[in-house]
């Protein structure tokens, strides 16, 4: 009966070559799933004192699907939320993209919904509130993945802005988890398509990043929708004062979960940095990727106006390209994203905003063509690359008017990058 999990991506890196899903361009999304490949836990921890699976209380279906796939060790975030979201105690869990936090309340929560779900239409049991349309597809996505394995039939969707509400209104029937972006979501409950009286548990995930959105307004005014007795499970990056505030309203004597970074795991990642004048970005980017013959590279810049232009010349110089930012359409930025994680397209150009959220896993080549703004930002970037103890290579331009800035950067990161000048390289012809 679960054969067609045989191969399980965990916690939330679900795209592989082989696998096929089904989108349209309404922002609804129904996956099936098809060869997804294992990712063994490797966030680097000791084993000493770390329970299985089977300890935790979970729903045997989940369990048997984790068991066949020898899927043992859980990571830190879920070790410590997993059983007091089973509990049904509010949780709050700092820990970074890629920690595993997606699955530590989601294995949970599909366990405690069995035999509890909404006996009315379009009154939702579990809202997970998220900051952007990728994330919230691929929140669903595991949501979808493990609850196709549960006996009792749980039905997710996930809805955001920028594409048709009506086909989302229609969709919202017999729906018990729902992952949205505020914004449309209160879209939807205006229009009386969604009702939230019902809510059992709510997930802020990325808290922090829905904040620095400017989402602040919308959340409260969906908390006060809500019923004052449910379960709230907060994750952010980060423990800001705003992160704080929310605690403080938000969740009632909750379990609270830190989990330390690692130093980002830099020590996998190959950086090196090249001086460059600004005019020669463009062939010193056509250089290194035709003659490294490098392939699935993540390209950052600072502005939409950039990555678009990045896109173009890299085009009209026969390497595959696409950008991807918030003045794409839904399909566009799905359609570009879909073919990068597969291997279809050889570069992707994003801007720091709408790369959030996005987990790619064994992702070799990250390159920042403009320089981020703050160090924690330029660790966030480069962090996409060295991931699951494979090594990774990341490589910064760096002009004249950057080289201050980059010296505060190599400091704040305790690390310094290996540089190299780009006038000794010859650039004809790229």
């Amino acid at each position: 009966m679960l054969s067609f999990l045989k191969y399980l991506i965990l916690p939330i890196c679900l795209f592989s070559p082989s696998r096929k899903s089904l989108r349209n361009c309404f922002g609804i999304y129904f996956p099936y799933i098809c060869n997804l490949k294992l990712i063994q836990n490797s966030m680097p921890f000791s084993s000493f004192g770390i329970a299985p699976f089977s300890s935790f209380g979970l729903s045997p279906d989940l369990l048997k699907v984790l068991a066949d796939q020898n899927y043992t060790k859980p990571y830190p975030i879920q070790q410590e939320a997993i059983p007091a979201i089973l509990k049904r105690k509010d949780v709050l869990g700092i820990a970074k993209t890629g920690s595993g936090k997606t699955a530590s309340y989601v294995l949970p929560v599909l366990t405690n919904l069995q035999g509890n779900t909404a006996s009315k239409n379009r009154h939702v049991n579990v809202l997970v509130l998220v900051p952007t349309r990728e994330l919230a597809v691929q929140v669903q996505e595991v949501f979808h993945l493990f609850g196709s394995a549960l006996p009792e039939r749980i039905k997710s969707l996930a809805v955001f802005g920028g594409v048709a509400i009506n086909p989302q209104m229609i969709a919202l029937q017999n729906v018990n988890i729902l992952v949205a972006t505020p914004g449309r979501l209160l879209e939807l409950v205006e229009s009386n398509a969604v009702h939230l009286s019902g809510i059992d548990t709510l997930v802020l995930d990325e808290a922090d990043k829905m904040l620095n959105l400017g989402f602040k307004e919308e959340m409260n005014r969906i908390i006060a929708l809500l019923p004052k007795k449910r379960q709230n499970l907060l994750f952010s990056a980060t423990l800001s004062d705003d992160i704080s505030s929310i605690n403080q309203i938000l969740l009632h004597d909750p379990v609270v979960i830190k989990i330390e970074s690692e130093a980002d795991n830099i020590d996998l990642i190959d950086q090196l940095g090249y001086f460059v004048s600004e005019e020669k970005k463009g062939p010193l980017l056509r250089y290194l990727i035709k003659s490294k013959d490098l392939a699935q590279v993540l390209v950052f810049t600072s502005s939409v106006y950039k990555a678009d232009n990045v896109a173009d010349k890299l085009r009209k110089n026969g390497i595959d390209a696409a950008a991807m930012h918030s003045k794409k359409s839904q399909k566009a930025r799905t359609d570009a994203l879909s073919k990068f994680k597969t291997g279809k397209l050889r570069v992707l150009v994003a801007t720091d905003l709408i790369s959030r959220g996005i987990d790619i896993e064994f992702l070799p080549h990250v390159i920042n063509y403009e320089l981020p703004r703050s160090p924690k930002d330029y660790i966030h970037r480069i962090g996409r690359t060295g991931r699951a103890e494979s090594s990774g290579e990341a490589i910064s331009f760096v002009t004249p008017e950057d080289q201050h800035h980059f010296k505060i950067i190599q400091k704040k990161m305790g690390k310094w990058v290996t540089m190299i000048d780009s006038e000794n390289l010859d650039l004809k012809g790229y």
